[in-house]
């Protein structure tokens, strides 16, 4: 095949902390529900591996960080031996690619969890909230999620140390470092939203007050592991259960400067589609590097490092369904396009490792 290649910001060397990336392209966290019983599986090492390159950046898959929550059926986890133990030699493929290996984890709680899936256990959350309907299992219909039971704040140190220990797992296990997901209506994103957070404790009313869970974790999560070790997955933007923040900008400005005194290694933002280029508040307050996603194409990736918008952008189904992403860029080569009606299929090959590269394309 011959080479169309041309000189793009996305394939530009950068700097992350310690880490020497070759490019900006990031592999961000998607779910995949192949990881049977929540331990992560051998098919995994092929579907990591075949998206490394070297001084690649890969996010994992998101991963429950204890057993106290499952955000979905065959979600992988790290909270006991055998997950810690199952996620090395996939950690070790993209190693042996030369790329960096972040692990995406979370609570969910009630947020993107079916009640079925913890039979006999009672949901919690951050507020009283309303049930809502929807799911993402797929052929098992929509379904209400359950009006939780509020959080007490006695409890919430509980969560922290998970948090923390899972962390610790995930540097045993090889990872490089841990993406903390403060995003997408999970746990955290629920305290952060002041249209979602109802409490009157002081985890609840000002920004301040509504930040301080993710900063009580993100904080233990450092002195565990090391700042230069550490990012954070934020979605200010977005909707929580259907509801915006009334101050999405001063939220932002605010969390990413105290994120900023914590050494934090990076942010990773999600814009959603009715708010394009919504990051210029962290951009100017957040001192490490900011990574930028949001359904980015080539041509909007290349715009967006070339301003100084972002320092790195994430591609996720483009990632997904093109496991040689950056080479394809590198060439101006067609993408795959990708099949949404396997995303969430457990079967270990099918819209999983048979998106094929360049080279068996060719």
């Amino acid at each position: 095949m011959a080479s169309n290649s041309t000189s793009v910001a996305l394939l530009t060397p950068y700097k992350m902390g310690s880490f020497e990336l070759s490019h900006r392209v990031v592999m961000p966290p998607m779910t995949r529900n192949r990881s049977y019983n929540n331990t992560p599986q051998p098919h995994a090492i092929e579907y990591y591996a075949q998206r490394a390159t070297k001084g690649g950046f890969l996010i994992s898959e998101s991963t429950s960080a204890s057993d106290i929550s499952n955000g979905s059926p065959n979600m992988p986890g790290i909270w006991t031996e055998d997950q810690k133990e199952a996620w090395k030699p996939i950690v070790d493929s993209v190693h042996g690619k030369g790329g960096v290996f972040f692990l995406s984890y979370l609570l969910s709680f009630i947020t993107l969890s079916s009640p079925e899936s913890r039979p006999g256990q009672e949901r919690v959350g951050c507020a009283r909230m309303q049930q809502h309907k929807g799911g993402c299992i797929p052929d098992d219909g929509e379904y209400f999620r359950p009006t939780p039971k509020q959080l007490k704040a006695n409890e919430l140190p509980l969560i922290v140390n998970d948090f923390r220990i899972a962390a610790y797992n995930a540097i045993e296990a090889g990872f490089d470092g841990v993406e903390i997901n403060s995003a997408n209506s999970y746990i955290i994103d629920q305290f952060l939203n002041d249209q979602v957070n109802d409490r009157t404790d002081e985890y609840g009313g000002s920004i301040e007050n509504r930040c301080r869970l993710a900063l009580e974790i993100i904080g233990a999560v450092v002195e565990e592991i090391g700042a230069d070790r550490v990012g954070v997955k934020l979605s200010l933007f977005s909707e929580v259960y259907g509801k915006k923040d009334s101050n999405p900008e001063a939220l932002s400005t605010y969390l990413a400067s105290e994120l900023t005194k914590l050494g934090v290694l990076y942010l990773h933002v999600f814009e959603p589609r009715d708010e394009p280029r919504c990051l210029k508040s962290i951009r100017m307050a957040f001192g490490g590097t900011l990574i930028a996603s949001g359904g980015y194409n080539k041509t909007e990736g290349d715009e967006v490092i070339a301003e100084s918008y972002a320092n790195l952008v994430s591609f996720g189904r483009l990632f997904l369904a093109n496991p040689d992403l950056p080479k394809r860029f590198e060439v101006n080569a067609p993408l795959n396009k990708h099949d949404r009606s396997t995303f969430y299929w457990t079967d270990p090959v099918l819209g999983y490792t048979d998106y094929p590269s360049l080279e068996i394309a060719c």
